[in-house]
């Protein structure tokens, strides 16, 4: 494949995560929307790493591995994120036994 046709299935998914992220009420589909969004920078990163360096030679290692590297680091953000917001959606859930996000936003304590 080339990098043009990788940049724009990963702009369609970016575009389709941000959609709804935007447009979800829900927080659990707002975060898989989020994901989404990340998988579509790890795609970016990763077709940009392999088309910046084609054919390296095994000395320079380190140059090839650059996007495969951040998206490890994307992957473990996002796991991280993950992890916040499904203990935020049990806390909203238990609070208020919804995951609207619309409920979440008249929480007062």
């Amino acid at each position: 494949m080339s990098l043009e046709s990788m940049l724009i299935v990963a702009a369609i998914i970016f575009c389709i995560g941000l959609y709804g992220a935007l447009a979800r009420r829900n927080f659990i589909a707002v975060l898989m929307s989020i994901e989404l969004m990340f998988n579509a920078v790890n795609l970016t990163l990763v077709a940009m790493g392999r088309w910046l360096v084609p054919f390296a030679v095994q000395e320079q290692l380190s140059t090839v591995l650059t996007g495969q590297v951040f998206a490890v680091f994307i992957i473990t953000v996002a796991a991280a994120e993950i992890a916040l917001g499904l203990g935020i959606v049990f806390a909203v859930y238990r609070t208020n036994e919804s995951v609207d996000l619309t409920d979440a936003a008249t929480m007062r304590h």
